[in-house]
């Protein structure tokens, strides 16, 4: 930060440029370029606190001692804050004390300084605007480090730190710089809060009642939940082998394409019941997850694809679908090992892109921090917290549902009722808190399978008779809905091609509760 060590109170009327204008175009004054700041208004914004306490309360929620670009007014600004804080008079009298042996404040003529201060105060009407002058002048500064670390770093050329990752890095930097200290947010009266709730129930309405955020492209589901809403997160969780990437992979298809069906009918991107969709793949490479939805939209056997195991008509109807399928707005990203901070960057720049409506993330416990030292289970439950706060900070950010899936914890192994539960969660604590729905994906058939008895025995042919009801069953779990009821809605699960889909069947499956 610049040090200004002449501080002189500026008149108010300024000085008429008496020179030659010729001079003005100069390669002297051209070279020279200074740092944005404004001294006068950083004076000005100080005296009118100095004056009167309650002109701080216009600036405090986005203006911090550091936006002054003079390192003495940072303290006085610092010393002030607190002083108010605690409900203390500030004065140049009573700020006195504290600055009387400050080096910084003595090179500007030492505690009289703080007189001259409020000599120089405007009114506090005016507050507001010079508080954001003084803001604005500060993030340019940063802007200028923030350039001038780029070039020095992209001169660098350092072997570990690729080009790929400078962009990357910068962008988050950029996009920390813009959420600090902004002037916008901070209460809303209920007439606002009101109106927008009613014109999200009003958009409901409209839709008869059946959905009220982003369709997951499954009846049932939909029902209970209204739909994907903005500003949510949505944890998937299940045991391996339950089928939750399938689950993740069909509600992102789904989506995906009901934004496209509804685009290419004319309907506004706002009223559109799809979404453009960002998956986030840190287990399983795009061109797998591709040949997921592939298989279940030609309706083939995944493992038979895989394998090179059809025929040349299987292949053309193959061909076809991926025609068909080549313009849904689903964005794969397969990097592994992602952090956090750079899921975000690449939602964000999607977004500003594409328009990106959902994010959906394979899956949580892939994801890396930022900054977290170390290997120890503290450090991981304060890791996975972060990143459970960042998905969370990025749906009310972009003002989209995010749905991410977790594993869950051995333990559920060891008991006979093999149905998940909110505590089998990996790391529940942070994650149970931070998601507004917490699901599951149950296949009791999984289970059953590996239980199978002696053949030619009684207890065989009952293991035979079970095992052909739960045979392609499947359950959605609501285990926490900040919103609506918990509960169990089933489901049809064929595993061959990874696909789930309704299952016709009464609200009676199991009683619905609330929390």
């Amino acid at each position: 930060m610049s040090d200004y060590s002449e501080i002189p109170i500026q008149d108010n009327e300024p000085e008429e440029f008496g020179g030659d204008p010729a001079e003005l175009g100069s390669e002297e004054s051209i070279a020279f370029k200074e740092v944005p700041h404004n001294l006068e208004a950083e004076q000005a914004l100080l005296g009118a606190i100095l004056i009167n306490n309650e002109a701080l309360e216009k600036v405090q929620d986005f203006l911090l001692p550091d936006h002054f670009a003079n390192a003495a007014h940072n303290k006085i600004y610092a010393a002030a804050s607190i002083m108010i804080e605690k409900g203390q008079l500030v004065t140049p009298v009573t700020l006195k004390p504290y600055f009387q042996k400050e080096e910084l404040l003595e090179d500007v003529g030492g505690a009289t300084y703080l007189a001259k201060l409020a000599a120089s105060a405007i009114t506090i009407i005016n507050a507001l605007d010079y508080g954001l002058l003084i803001y604005d002048l500060a993030v340019r500064r940063n802007l200028i480090e923030l350039g001038t670390d780029i070039v020095n770093k992209a001169y660098a050329f350092e072997v570990e730190d690729t080009s790929k990752e400078q962009i990357e890095e910068a962008e988050k930097q950029l996009y920390s710089m813009a959420e600090s200290g902004v002037t916008e947010g901070g209460f809303q009266n209920f007439k606002d809060s009101t109106t927008k709730a009613v014109n999200v129930i009003g958009k409901a309405l409209q839709r008869q009642g059946k959905l009220a955020g982003v369709t997951t492209g499954f009846d049932s589901i939909n029902k209970k939940i209204g739909g994907l809403h903005k500003s949510d997160l949505m944890i998937v969780a299940g045991r391996p082998a339950m089928g939750k990437t399938a689950l993740a992979t069909n509600i992102a298809f789904n989506c995906a394409k009901a934004y496209k069906h509804d685009k290419d009918l004319g309907i506004e991107h706002k009223d559109n019941q799809g979404a453009v969709v960002a998956f986030f793949s840190l287990e399983m490479s795009a061109d797998q997850l591709a040949s997921r939805i592939l298989a279940e939209q030609a309706g083939l056997s995944s493992q038979h694809m895989r394998q090179g195991n059809i025929d040349q008509d299987e292949f053309n109807k193959l061909s076809r679908v991926a025609v068909e399928l080549q313009d849904l707005p689903l964005f794969i990203d397969d990097t592994a090992g992602l952090s956090i901070g750079a899921l975000r960057t690449r939602a964000r720049r999607m977004q500003r892109q594409h328009g990106l409506g959902l994010v959906v993330v394979d899956y949580l416990q892939l994801l890396r921090g930022t900054g977290l030292k170390g290997r120890g289970p503290e450090n991981r439950v304060q890791e996975v917290s972060e990143i459970t706060r960042g998905l969370k900070g990025l749906a009310k950010e972009l003002e989209i549902p995010v749905i991410a899936l977790s594993q869950l914890s051995r333990s559920i192994e060891s008991r006979d009722n093999k149905r998940p539960l909110l505590s089998d969660l990996r790391e529940s604590g942070t994650i149970e808190q931070d998601a507004d729905m917490v699901t599951f994906v149950y296949r009791a058939e999984y289970y059953h399978s590996q239980q199978e008895p002696d053949m030619g025995t009684p207890e065989h042919m009952q293991w035979q008779e079970e095992g052909e009801k739960l045979l392609g069953m499947a359950e959605f779990i609501i285990g926490k809905q900040r919103h609506g009821p918990i509960g169990i809605i089933p489901l049809r699960f064929q595993a061959e091609i990874t696909k789930f889909s309704d299952l016709p069947m009464g609200d009676d499956y199991l009683p619905e509760q609330f929390e």
